[in-house]
């Protein structure tokens, strides 16, 4: 968990409602729901000079004629399962206005990407829903069209001079399609899965997915200086539950791994499997690894990890949006954490490391998931085992990121769109859940009692089959020293807790 670059974003005051790219307009739970506010999960223009050229990347969307050139723009938005519409509307901020005619289309095919989406292979303009000169804004009533959950795709055309419009990568003003609910829009939590929870002969297999059941882990005493074996072995008692995942921490040449950490993952009575994050830039920078200037450091690490011989999960640089430095030549770009990646995963293989399974962790803040550069991050689904999550709700209400187990997972960028979990399952859908740090909190001084978060996630787990792995970080303080994640910060809390980690769900056999 790290704060550095979180502490002056003001508290959100808008509910989020469980669902993809979804927030809710009144400050009510998720059941009171009236409105959705949808962000395109997908919208870019297409250029009739220039047909092989991807624009997704913009922060405009264009539409109409500039000398020889005319553009036309596709938005893609998804409207989650359960949402009951009662009325649907499209609204599109003006950047760059001409007195001209715009034709909002229907678009039957849904299935382009903003990445790959260019003039060659744009998809057929269908029949015209509403024709208007747009003024600041561009409002249409698809109210007729959109009648349920599901996937609709739009496009803006005209044949006069060209119109700008805000995109989804504007810093404001980005395009919304806001619906009207008839009610709850979270996917109600099944009375009798289709599938049990927990067979009771769970195990894991060779990426350390469980084949059912889910993963258990902690990360105990962090920013103290109690040793982390001893520490996890404390938190185990206190809570119950022998604590399947092992999480640390490492960083350079650090050693690994420790002596304290192969016991840890030898012990028979009480088996675990070792979660280590490393920052393999450190003291240098993720551009420089990617150009090999750290092939010393990866090699080293192969070879302990092969002398090591069990599985264990590897995380490359926890939260990297944290540490992005969005600066042409700062060798910290997202895409250069994406190169780092890469290199590091593929040499790890060509150095004949097997027992890797790697976790690709981001950071659950949604100012981060609303930059530009945030999706450049990932490093490909080929070097990626697990997709991962770090994200953590206060228990003290009408604090920063107030709420339950829900809310961390579903928590969508500023200015709307898809929320980290709809994210991860629908572009990534073959991969794991882990997440890989998660705690409720409250400031220290100021108890608040976290039962209501504990007991909210076993019912989150059970319509949320994806997730395969869940890791407590517990501290009394944390980097910052004011925030307490303990789950003992109250005897009511510590009951809640101790009740999650002894249900069944969690015992899940390490292959």
């Amino acid at each position: 968990m790290r704060r550095s670059k979180l502490k002056k974003y003001s508290v959100l005051t808008a509910v989020l409602a469980g669902a993809a790219g979804v927030t809710a307009a009144s400050p009510a739970d998720a059941a009171a729901a009236t409105t959705l506010k949808i962000t395109a999960g997908d919208d870019a223009y297409v250029s009739s000079a220039r047909t092989g050229v991807v624009f997704g990347a913009e922060n405009k969307l264009v539409a109409g004629v500039s000398g020889k050139e005319t553009k036309t723009s596709f938005l893609k938005f998804a409207v989650p399962a359960g949402t009951k519409v009662a009325g649907a509307r499209l609204t599109l901020t003006t950047q760059a206005s001409t007195p001209s005619t715009v034709a909002v289309r229907q678009v039957a095919n849904t299935t382009w990407t903003e990445g790959k989406l260019t003039a060659a292979n744009a998809p057929a303009l269908g029949s015209v829903l509403m024709s208007a000169v747009p003024g600041a804004t561009l409002s249409v009533d698809l109210g007729k069209v959109v009648k349920g959950p599901g996937t609709y795709a739009f496009a803006l055309s005209s044949t006069g001079a060209a119109v700008r419009f805000n995109s989804a990568e504007a810093t404001s003003g980005a395009p919304v399609l806001e619906v009207t609910t008839q009610g709850d829009v979270s996917p109600p939590v099944p009375s009798a899965p289709a599938k049990p929870v927990n067979n009771g002969n769970c195990v894991t297999d060779a990426k350390l997915v469980p084949s059912c059941g889910v993963l258990w882990g902690a990360a105990a005493g962090g920013f103290t200086d109690a040793p982390r074996d001893q520490a996890l072995r404390d938190w185990e008692k206190l809570s119950g539950r022998t604590s399947t995942i092992f999480h640390t921490y490492h960083k350079g040449d650090e050693i690994f791994p420790t002596k304290s950490e192969i016991a840890m993952t030898s012990e028979t009575a009480s088996p675990r499997v070792l979660l280590t994050n490393w920052k393999i830039a450190y003291g240098s920078t993720w551009a420089k690894v990617a150009q090999g200037q750290q092939d010393k450091r990866i090699d080293a690490f192969a070879a302990r990890a092969k002398a090591y011989g069990k599985k264990f999960f590897l995380v490359l640089n926890h939260e990297p949006e944290n540490d992005v430095v969005a600066k042409a030549g700062s060798g910290m770009e997202a895409k250069d954490f994406a190169a780092m990646y890469r290199h590091t995963i593929l040499r790890l293989k060509a150095q004949g490391v097997t027992n890797v399974v790697n976790v690709m962790a981001y950071m659950g803040n949604e100012k981060w998931m609303a930059q530009s550069w945030w999706k450049d991050l990932y490093p490909g689904d080929d070097v990626v085992d697990w997709m991962g999550l770090d994200s953590y709700v206060s228990a003290e209400a009408g604090y920063y990121h107030y709420g339950k187990f829900n809310d961390l997972l579903d928590r969508a960028p500023t200015g709307g769109g898809t929320n980290w979990y709809d994210w991860a399952v629908t572009k990534h859908a073959a991969k794991p859940i882990m997440v890989a740090e998660w705690g409720a909190y409250h400031r220290v001084g100021k108890i608040a009692d976290k039962a209501p978060v504990y007991n909210s996630v076993l019912p989150e787990l059970a319509k949320r089959s994806a997730i395969k792995a869940i890791v407590y970080f517990d501290t009394k303080k944390d980097d910052e020293g004011d925030r307490d994640i303990s789950i003992d910060s109250t005897a009511t809390a510590l009951a809640a807790f101790k009740k999650l980690a002894a249900d069944p769900i969690f015992k899940v056999k390490l292959g």
